[in-house]
């Protein structure tokens, strides 16, 4: 058998180039990134609203200002860099309560005209500031009657808020040296716990719901430069404590 030179070079043209077609390695690339496709939206089906919430606390400044209260707490709400508005409805649910509380007792303090009370929405939560004489003498940790009355109006919203309740105790930083009182720090704590047995004995306020925390001097609000700074720093707050706080301190 004669093969003419003509005849194998047109065989040797017409064969396929060696390897997969070309049109199989775009088919592969979209093949994967389907698969990655879904992938993604399997792992965002399982979104761990914990983590979610921790994000939301590590980006926000302050949650807001109260309407028609004093702000103690400068900022805006932020929710810079954070997607899927249905994943924060239940944080923007628990603001609008808070608010709502909060707007409740600053109507109960108006009311009654009660002096030295401030109502603030801040990242911790719903924080009632009472400056000091507004519950207690100087230097002491008993009530005063007028006190008993502020509390025993606020108590009730205290018990229907249905969260944990932080009570802390703040003076300024003069020194006090009493048989009763040896430090600040004993006398921040004294007023943070006779609130709380006021509230749990006289409102039953259930104990696992509410605590007492005394920072003594260490957490001013103002620095302690003036008796008008020093006058600030010398306050009880009640904070109802968001979702996200229970472990935050205050600043």
């Amino acid at each position: 058998m004669i093969i003419l030179p003509n005849a194998r070079r047109r065989k040797s043209e017409d064969a396929p180039p060696p390897g997969a077609p070309l049109w199989m390695t775009t088919y592969g690339d979209l093949v994967t990134q389907i698969l990655i496709f879904f992938v993604l939206l399997f792992a965002l089906s399982n979104v761990d609203v914990k983590k979610f919430e921790l994000a939301i606390t590590s980006v926000q400044d302050s949650l807001g200002i109260l309407d028609g209260g004093k702000s103690l707490v400068e900022g805006e709400f932020v929710e810079e860099g954070l997607a899927g508005e249905n994943l924060f409805n239940g944080e923007r649910q628990q603001e609008e309560e808070l608010k709502e509380l909060g707007n409740t007792i600053l109507g109960i303090v108006k009311e009654n005209g009660f002096k030295g009370i401030t109502v603030t929405l801040n990242e911790r939560g719903l924080a009632i500031r009472f400056m000091e004489g507004a519950l207690f003498d100087s230097g002491k940790a008993n009530l005063k009657d007028e006190a008993r009355q502020v509390l025993d109006e606020i108590a009730p919203v205290l018990k229907q808020s249905q969260r944990p309740i932080r009570v802390e105790g703040h003076t300024d930083n003069v020194p006090i040296h009493t048989r009763e009182f040896p430090s600040n720090w004993e006398l921040s704590t004294a007023r943070a716990v006779n609130v709380v047995k006021y509230l749990i004995e006289k409102h039953g306020i259930p104990p696992r719901m509410i605590s007492a925390a005394g920072y003594g001097e260490y957490h001013p609000i103002v620095p302690n430069d003036s008796e008008k700074n020093r006058a600030q720093n010398r306050r009880v707050e009640i904070i109802i404590l968001s979702s996200s706080s229970t472990s935050q301190e205050p600043r």
